[in-house]
C-alpha cells in the first residue's frame, strides 16, 4: 500500500462523478472524497509504523524522468489537509444547486487530485505537471459557476490563469537547467548538486516568481481579491484552503534546499516582503465592504506571515509555517462557508446589508464568533499555535520582525471583530434569517472541532512534520 492509492481514488472519483449524472454527482463526489480521506488516515498509520509508503517507478527513459511520490512527514501533513478538506468542501456545497453539477463536482475531485500530486511528487517534471494541472479545474469552476457580471468574471479568471501560468514557466526553465546539471529531476539527485552562488540566485528567483504569485505575496497579489470574490464559494475554499498552500509548501520543499546560499544571502528581503503583506493585507481588509473581499485580504495577511516564517530558515520558523498552513486551511474554509450561509439567506455579501442576525440565530452567531476568534489566533485555537511559533522563529532572526509580524494579531482582531459587529449584531434585520440546517451546522462543528483539538493538542502534527523539516534544514545548511 502506497500513496499512489490516494491519487487513484481521486482521479477515478472524478470520472465516476462525471459519469454518475447530475442527480447523483454530489453524493458520488462526497463518497470518493471520504474514501480518499479515510485512505490517507490509514496510510498515515502505516507511515507512523515505519513502513515505506512512497512510490517510485521509471516513467520516461530519455530524458530520465521518474513517476516518484515521496511520503515523509511534511508531504503527509499536506496530503491530509487536502484529503480532509475536500469532502468538507464538497459537503458544504449541498445547500446550493449547480447547473451541470456532474462537471462541477468532477472538477473539484480532479483539482484535489492535482493538488495532492503536487504535495507528493518528488520528480521535478512530475511536480510541474501536477502544479499546472491544478490550474485547469479552478479556471473552469470560477469561470462557469462564478458570481457577478460574466465579462468581469472572465477578465478576473483569465488574468489569474495567465499570471500564474507565466510565473510557472520560469520554474520550468529552472528545472530544465537543473536537469542538464544532474541528469535527473529526482529531488534527491537535485539536492546533491553543488551549484555556484550565481546559479543558486537565478534558480531561487525563478522558483520565487512561481511561488510568490501562487501564495500570493505582494506585489504579485493583484489577481487574488477579484478571483476570490468572483469564484463560487467552493472555488474560493479550494483556492484559499488548499491551493495557496502549494506555493508555501514548495518554498520549503524545493526552493530553499535547492538554493540555500541565495536564501541566506537575501533572507531579510524575503522576510520583509512577507511582513509587508501582513501589514498591507490587514490595512486593505479594514476598508472592505464586501465580506468575501475582506476575507480575501485577511488571507493575504495571514499567508504573508507564513511566508515570512518559511524564509527564517529556522526550525521554529518552518514548523510554525507548516502548522499555520494547516490551521489557516481549516479556519478560512469555515469563514468562507459562513459568508456563503449568509448569502443563501440574504443574497448579499455587502456587510452593510446584514446586521441583527444574532437575535434570529444565536447558534450560528456563536459558531461564527468562534471562527473569528480562531482567525485572530485566540489561545487554545490551532491558529494560535502556528502564529506563536512563527513569531518565535522571526524573533530568532530579529525581534523587530516578530513585532511587525505580530501586527497581524492586532489589526486582525480589529477588522474581524468590526466585521462581526456589523454583520451579526445591531438591530434585528427585517429580512428573516433561517437557522442553520443540519448539514451547515455539521460542517461548521467539524471545522471548529479540528481547530480546538489541535489548538489544545498539536503534538501529533508537530511530531509528524519535525523530522522532515530537520532533514530539509540539514540540506539548507550543507557546506557548499
Amino acid at each position: 500500500m502506497n500513496v499512489s492509492l490516494i491519487l487513484i481514488i481521486l482521479l477515478v472519483g472524478a470520472f465516476a462523478t462525471f459519469l454518475a449524472g447530475d442527480k447523483l454527482a454530489s453524493k458520488v463526489a462526497l463518497f470518493f472524497g471520504l474514501a480518499a480521506a479515510g485512505c490517507s488516515i490509514v496510510l498515515l498509520n502505516h507511515y507512523n509504523l515505519g513502513e515505506n509508503i512512497s512510490f517510485i517507478n521509471q516513467w520516461v527513459v530519455q530524458p530520465n524522468i521518474s513517476f516518484a511520490l515521496k511520503a515523509d512527514g511534511l508531504s503527509m501533513a499536506m496530503l491530509l489537509l487536502t484529503a480532509v478538506l475536500t469532502p468538507i468542501i464538497i459537503f458544504s456545497s449541498f445547500g446550493n444547486d449547480y447547473r451541470n453539477s456532474k462537471s462541477f463536482y468532477a472538477l473539484i475531485l480532479f483539482m484535489s487530485f492535482a493538488m495532492a500530486g503536487t504535495f507528493l511528487a518528488s520528480d521535478g517534471l512530475l511536480y510541474y505537471i501536477f502544479w499546472e494541472l491544478s490550474l485547469i479545474p479552478i479556471y473552469f469552476i470560477a469561470l462557469i459557476w462564478g458570481n457577478g457580471d460574466a465579462e468581469e468574471r472572465k477578465k478576473a479568471v483569465v488574468k489569474f490563469f495567465i499570471y500564474t501560468f507565466a510565473g510557472s514557466l520560469f520554474m520550468l526553465v529552472a528545472f530544465v537547467y537543473l536537469y542538464q546539471k544532474a541528469g535527473s529531476l529526482l529531488i534527491e539527485d537535485l539536492y546533491k548538486l553543488n551549484l555556484s552562488a550565481k546559479e543558486q540566485l537565478w534558480i531561487f528567483l525563478a522558483f520565487f516568481l512561481a511561488y510568490a504569485i501562487k501564495i500570493p505575496l505582494i506585489p504579485f497579489h493583484t489577481w487574488q481579491a477579484n478571483v476570490y470574490q468572483k469564484a463560487p464559494t467552493v472555488g474560493t475554499m479550494l483556492l484559499s484552503g488548499i491551493m495557496l498552500k502549494m506555493g508555501l509548501y514548495s518554498v520549503i520543499r524545493w526552493q530553499l534546499p535547492l538554493a540555500p546560499l541565495a536564501a541566506k544571502e537575501y533572507m531579510f528581503i524575503f522576510i520583509g516582503l512577507g511582513i509587508a503583506g501582513v501589514i498591507y493585507g490587514s490595512i486593505v481588509a479594514l476598508r472592505q465592504k464586501d465580506l468575501k473581499k475582506l476575507l480575501a485580504y485577511s488571507s493575504l495577511a495571514h499567508v504573508g506571515l507564513i511566508a515570512a516564517g518559511t524564509y527564517t530558515l529556522t526550525l521554529d520558523g518552518l514548523r510554525g509555517a507548516v502548522l499555520q498552513m494547516i490551521a489557516h486551511g481549516f479556519v478560512v474554509v469555515g469563514l468562507f462557508f459562513v459568508a456563503e450561509i449568509i448569502f443563501r439567506r440574504y443574497e448579499t455579501r455587502a456587510i452593510a446589508e446584514m446586521g441583527g442576525i444574532r437575535y434570529q440565530t444565536p447558534k450560528f452567531t456563536s459558531m461564527f464568533l468562534i471562527l473569528v476568534l480562531a482567525s485572530i489566533a485566540l489561545p487554545s485555537t490551532f491558529n494560535f499555535v502556528g502564529e506563536f511559533t512563527v513569531l518565535y522563529g522571526l524573533s530568532q532572526i530579529n525581534i523587530w520582525f516578530a513585532i511587525l509580524g505580530g501586527t497581524t494579531i492586532i489589526l486582525g482582531a480589529y477588522y474581524m471583530l468590526k466585521m462581526f459587529q456589523h454583520a451579526m449584531l445591531g438591530e434585528t434585520n427585517t429580512k428573516i434569517f433561517a437557522d442553520v440546517t443540519f448539514g451547515e451546522g455539521t460542517t461548521l462543528v467539524i471545522i471548529i472541532a479540528v481547530l480546538f483539538f489541535f489548538g489544545m493538542y498539536p503534538k501529533p502534527i508537530i511530531d509528524l512534520i519535525t523530522p522532515s523539516l530537520q532533514e530539509i534544514l540539514t540540506q539548507i545548511n550543507r557546506i557548499n
